[in-house]
């Protein structure tokens, strides 16, 4: 008994020491959440006002460009997948990896090449093992992500969409993030970033009864495409990669809560059978004292006899 008392006190002190550290990244998970969340509500403005004026520069020009032009048939597509670095987050990084998955067939179901480029280790990690091509990826800023680091990546998929498709290039351009609802939900998602349907954004626009702006374009519309270019696809990124930091703190707060009420639980449960071992202990050498008793004073009478 005293042996299996032991361990049960020993498994104790283990899994309280786990809850501490699990109550700590939870702690730490909580506090970051909050700093994403502005993070997410400043970038926004930024992003849907310039997704409105590149509307009204194309729907006011009859320019073709790869911002707002779609290839009349594309054979070439690039998905952005963003994944986390580190773990303990429950399902985030598997969702948004499924996903993608799911975007990629349909997107072969269509007959489009895909081109894979991925943000983050998890997702580094998950191709890695399956020897599937990566086109280009980064690592190392998820949880906490820079504008510097949405215009790195930004970069190789600007230039893949501006090549012909003969020359590496890509006709679409897909990313996958997590979107940051709310504390307790986020969802995976996926968009087309390039070519901007125009459609939806009218759509979007007249369901909130706003007016698209008129502008004059100097020197011509499709310079001010070309310029407006790189800052639309570094906006978007940015965006999704403060959600994604956003869903993956309150992802992470969420499994280590339930980390540390499992191992509440736990103590609980070990508690009860070391004290249960403890009153067996106690009552097999109660036993044992009132048997030697007995038996001592068994002896004694036969000695007087």
């Amino acid at each position: 008994m005293g042996a299996q008392l032991r361990v049960y006190k020993r498994r104790i002190q283990a899994v309280t020491a786990t809850k501490k550290i699990t109550k700590a990244m939870e702690m730490i998970a909580a506090s970051r959440i909050v700093k994403a969340q502005r993070k997410v509500a400043a970038s926004m403005p930024y992003a849907t006002e310039l997704t409105r004026a590149v509307t009204a520069v194309a729907t006011g020009s009859n320019t073709k460009h790869p911002l707002t032009t779609e290839a009349e048939a594309p054979v070439r597509a690039a998905v952005l997948l963003l994944t986390s670095d580190r773990g303990l987050a429950g399902g985030y990084s598997s969702n948004a990896i499924k996903a993608a998955e799911k975007l990629r067939e349909r997107l072969a179901a269509e007959g489009k090449e895909v081109d894979t480029y991925i943000v983050g280790r998890k997702g580094v990690a998950y191709y890695g093992f399956r020897e599937r091509k990566v086109v280009e990826s980064w690592t190392g800023f998820t949880d906490s992500p820079e504008y510097a680091d949405a215009k790195k990546i930004a970069a190789p998929l600007i230039e893949s969409i501006t090549k012909d498709t003969a020359e590496g290039g890509v006709d679409e351009l897909h990313i996958v993030f997590t979107e940051f609802v709310s504390m307790m939900t986020q969802n995976a998602v996926d968009g087309r970033m390039l070519p901007l349907s125009l459609d939806e954004v009218a759509t979007e626009s007249r369901a909130k009864d706003e007016i698209l702006p008129l502008f004059d374009f100097e020197p011509s519309a499709e310079d001010v495409l070309d310029a407006l270019l790189p800052r639309y696809v570094e906006s978007r990124i940015y965006n999704a990669l403060l959600q994604a930091a956003a869903s993956e703190h309150a992802a992470r707060r969420r499994a280590m809560k339930s980390a540390t009420d499992n191992a509440g639980d736990l103590i609980k449960s070990l508690s009860r059978l070391a004290n249960a071992a403890r009153q067996a202990e106690i009552t097999q050498e109660i036993s044992e004292i009132v048997g030697g008793a007995g038996a001592l004073a068994d002896a004694s009478a036969g000695s007087d006899k």
